[in-house]
């Protein structure tokens, strides 16, 4: 990979604040937030690498503007429905993550990890920015990490909310509405 040399305090201070961040989850391996941290430093990655880039094809664009619906309209709804002042004392999650109600509506009606959804869109918007035979292993293993992010939150999900989170996934996609 060439990173240029001007990136490296961007990507030092990125992986410091995302280690920062990340101090609990990765106490916890196999938790959600730790592979979702080795997504995120993926994704730092292709960011720095791509940055650059032109970033005028439909398809990049696209789904980086897809990226930010889907992490608002996630949050959002998450963030209204979730009843996040009752005590769920993991400290490993992020407060908007206690959720201690299943939230089903909004974009959870139709997915059920929409801001994983979104870090997937931006993801692959950044690599599409350029399609750099560097930006494609990062890309590919940035999905990876993002899939068993999910998988690992379904197992938490399951844990905590029982048979009405089966029913739920039931109902519902991982990512791709009606497909995936």
């Amino acid at each position: 990979m060439n990173l240029p040399v001007a990136n490296l305090p961007l990507f030092l201070g990125g992986s410091a604040l995302l280690l920062w961040w990340s101090r609990h989850p990765l106490r916890r391996p196999g938790s959600h937030g730790f592979y979702r941290f080795f997504a995120w430093e993926c994704i730092l990655l292709l960011i720095l690498l791509h940055r650059e880039a032109a970033g005028g094809q439909v398809l990049a664009q696209t789904l980086l503007i897809l990226s930010l619906v889907l992490l608002g309209s996630g949050f959002g709804t998450l963030w209204r429905h979730g009843r996040h002042q009752a005590a769920r004392p993991e400290a490993s999650m992020y407060v908007w993550e206690r959720s201690t109600a299943l939230v089903s509506s909004g974009i959870f009606a139709l997915i059920r990890h929409p801001m994983y959804a979104s870090l997937l869109a931006l993801n692959w918007g950044m690599y599409f920015r350029a399609c750099t035979l560097a930006g494609l292993p990062l890309a590919l293993i940035a999905t990876l990490f993002l899939w068993l992010t999910a998988l690992a939150d379904e197992r938490e999900c399951l844990a905590f909310f029982g048979p009405s989170y089966l029913d739920y996934m039931g109902r519902t996609k991982r990512f791709i509405p009606y497909l995936f």
